[in-house]
């Protein structure tokens, strides 16, 4: 393949995945610990912090471990989702995936 293909390739593969990047922003995932959900967008931005549980506010260790905990599975499930919804483009780069 010459040159000019190549570069045609990446202008696709670039194309795609900001297709994808733009999906990921509207794919939400949530954790929740002790009574304290957060959910995320798949670009791990956090959009919302949420307390089903009152009394976890009277405890301040428990809440910052909560709130910890609960993101921090956020954060891993929605690197789990953007990595399976990228692997379709890397995929299709050489050297990656194949």
């Amino acid at each position: 393949m010459g040159m000019l293909g190549q570069m045609g390739d990446m202008y696709k593969l670039q194309k795609e995945a900001k297709k994808i990047k733009k999906e990921l922003g509207k794919i939400h995932v949530f954790a929740e610990s002790d009574g304290v959900k957060v959910t995320v967008n798949c670009e791990q931005e956090v959009l919302s912090v949420e307390f089903a549980d009152e009394a976890v506010l009277s405890n301040s260790k428990k809440l910052e471990k909560a709130i910890l905990d609960a993101s921090n599975r956020a954060m891993k499930k929605s690197q789990q989702v953007a990595a399976e919804k990228m692997k379709a483009v890397m995929g299709g780069m050489p050297g990656f995936g194949q």
